[in-house]
């Protein structure tokens, strides 16, 4: 049975970790193993609570507030392409 306690102290670190976590990097400071947090992560991506983003061979974890930083500055400097151009 799987504990909504380490699914919670995942999610935290990846919250402290805004600029992102690859899965080992997660395991290791929540203290649990890799496949353990391979699957709470997974369960986070389906509950859209984090966001992953393939960089070369590794899958990056974001916590969501992080994607939303992204887009805004993402559609912002598309504003000012328009204005300038």
């Amino acid at each position: 049975m799987r504990s909504s306690n380490t699914k919670e102290k995942i999610l935290n670190v990846i919250k402290e970790n805004p600029d992102g976590l690859t899965i080992q990097e997660i395991a290791r400071k929540a203290k649990v193993s890799r496949i353990t947090a391979s699957i709470y992560v997974h369960e986070l991506l389906g509950e859209g609570k984090v966001y992953q983003k393939r960089i070369g061979v590794y899958r990056i974890i974001f916590p969501k507030e992080k994607a939303i930083e992204t887009v805004k500055e993402e559609e912002l400097i598309e504003r000012l392409k328009k204005k300038i151009g």
